[in-house]
């Protein structure tokens, strides 16, 4: 994938995707004046940044009471 491909697909800028590869956040391949993203490399940085919410109450950890009750 190309550097406009990946911001469009993530919704930032270009520059922003330059930056994640020049930091070695997301891996890429230069070739010449441009890089190239491999899917599965941009999948895995995705992966890491993403946020995530807990579905489960981590062990030991009240669990919330029903309403009313």
């Amino acid at each position: 994938m190309t550097v406009r491909e990946v911001a469009d697909l993530a919704q930032v800028g270009e520059a922003t995707v330059r930056h994640w590869i020049r930091q070695g956040d997301l891996r890429a391949i230069d070739v010449g004046r441009e890089f190239r993203i491999i899917p599965r490399d941009l999948e895995r940085f995705l992966d890491q940044h993403a946020t995530r919410g807990t579905a489960e109450p981590e062990a030991g950890a009240a669990k919330p009471r029903p309403a009313g009750g």
